[in-house]
């Protein structure tokens, strides 16, 4: 294990693919990461859906420490469902992938539309996973931000820029996988990222670090949150 400063990676696991088996053993292996440095006592674990849920459920047990939900999401390029040109808060607050918007040349009417599909989604979203709860007081609390990999990163700059007006004391980023291009953008508003498989060159995409990958099904995200040792709300 490697630490650089904010970030701490495995070194012998750089620029490798199919590393786990699925999101529960990254989740697994995040948390041994988490645990072997810090004091966690007064953390929150803060899961993005849907592919965060697995990984924040692992930390959580390990840690002992609540859980919620942190509701964000990419902002999609119009026929293109795994690609986003920035991403929304659930409270509405946009961040918007200029250099890429540029390359696309979406009209306004465009960009509009999808961000109200996104807008409506996160109301859905809040309602049926959260039961439209106001965050919990993160204020003096240590935040630690769980997703099954960065892509662009920006999903998980709308998630810190969230926390950081909730007042965080420490805002810690784990996930099992990224870019270094996309840590970069997001490490100088944290104060720890945990990545155990960082990429530094060529294409990236968060699958390759799996064996088994798929899209979580709405339903499945639910059951995950609602299940004895999810320990949400």
């Amino acid at each position: 294990m490697v630490m650089r400063d904010k970030i701490v990676d495995v070194a012998s696991y750089r620029n490798r693919h199919h590393l786990f088996e699925d999101r529960t053993e990254a989740g697994e292996y995040l948390a041994d990461m988490l645990s072997q440095s810090g004091d966690y006592d007064s953390a929150i674990v803060l899961a993005i859906p849907s592919g965060g849920v697995p990984v924040g459920l692992q930390i959580r047990r390990k840690l002992e420490a609540p859980m919620d939900l942190l509701i964000t999401r990419k902002i999609q390029i119009p026929g293109n469902t795994e690609a986003g040109f920035g991403a929304m808060t659930m409270d509405g607050r946009v961040f918007f992938n200029q250099e890429l918007l540029a390359r696309l040349r979406l009209n306004e009417e465009q960009i509009a539309e999808q961000t109200e599909k996104v807008r409506l989604e996160l109301e859905r979203r809040n309602a049926r996973l959260r039961d439209g709860r106001p965050l919990p007081q993160l204020d003096g609390r240590k935040a630690i931000l769980a997703d099954d990999g960065l892509a662009s990163g920006f999903t998980m700059m709308a998630a810190i820029d969230m926390v950081k007006r909730q007042q965080a004391a420490e805002i810690i980023v784990a996930v099992p996988t990224a870019p270094l291009s996309s840590i970069d953008r997001i490490v100088d508003s944290v104060d720890k990222i945990y990545c155990a498989n960082i990429q530094d060159s060529g294409s990236f995409a968060v699958a390759a670090a799996y064996r088994r990958w798929r899209d979580l099904e709405f339903e499945e995200t639910l059951n995950l949150v609602r299940s004895p040792g999810s320990n949400h709300g």
